[in-house]
């Protein structure tokens, strides 16, 4: 059986069409932990291969590609013509995915932290001018200190409500995503977890509220690295959200 890949980066060269797919390279930096002894690893490329159908779904053009960091799911390929795979690997994908852009992301949390900035500047220039008001109108400010004892109450009752717990979380937890971002390998499907092992983590999901470790997965792709019989246990239950911590923090 062919063994499944997956690669992330962006299109290295042009995007080629075909009557009923497309085409582009790739190249990815080999394993970090190459056996001692071996010379340090270097990029190896890629020739990916994608039915057009799928590939009109991303929203991906022939200028974009270049740009946009993807996210490729699939298994190498010996039957394509050399004159079209120019790649060391051919690749056929039965999975793309655009993963967000960093870029947009930081330009969306400036945009977001303005907007604070000009809300708490908004709030300011409202009390100063409420002050000035208080200042031309001494009589309205001592009609107004009757109307704290009207509100005491509800307000006195307001933070007397209970608030709502947060939930507990394994140790090492470094943050908390949605069960259904999560990405699980091929290779990982194929196993069968101990099902002994498996009962006992769901006793304990049901004593305690919540797993007993965190599951570890790529931050960027969320492809699952370690875990899955905590992936299986929170599907089990049906839990909407997981604790994570990412590769790179291991």
């Amino acid at each position: 059986m062919p063994h499944k890949m997956t690669l992330t980066g962006s299109a290295t060269g042009p995007l080629r069409e075909y009557d009923r797919y497309v085409a582009f390279d790739m190249r990815e930096k080999g394993s970090p932990s190459a056996p001692k002894g071996l010379k340090k690893s270097t990029f190896i490329s890629y020739t990916v291969f994608v039915a057009k159908k799928a590939f009109n779904k991303t929203g991906l053009t022939k200028k974009s590609i270049m740009h946009e960091k993807i996210l490729i799911q699939g298994e190498p390929t010996l039957d394509i013509p050399i004159d079209e795979c120019p790649g060391e690997i051919g690749i056929i994908c039965f999975q793309i995915t655009v993963l967000p852009n960093k870029n947009d992301k930081e330009a969306n949390e400036s945009k977001d932290k303005k907007e604070a900035q000009q809300e708490v500047s908004k709030a300011q220039q409202e009390v100063a001018a409420t002050k000035q008001e208080e200042k031309q109108e001494p009589v309205a400010k001592e009609a107004k200190t009757v109307q704290p004892e009207v509100n005491e109450t509800p307000v006195q009752e307001k933070k007397a409500a209970p608030q709502k717990k947060q939930p507990i979380q394994p140790k090492g937890t470094k943050d908390v995503v949605s069960f259904d971002d999560i990405i699980v390998p091929e290779a990982f499907l194929k196993t069968r977890p101990n099902p002994v092992k498996t009962e006992e983590v769901i006793e304990f999901v049901k004593r305690t509220g919540h797993l007993d470790k965190p599951l570890t997965i790529d931050k960027e792709s969320k492809v699952l690295k370690d875990g899955y019989r905590r992936y299986i246990v929170a599907k089990t239950v049906k839990m909407d959200k997981v604790p994570v911590v990412y590769e790179y923090q291991k």
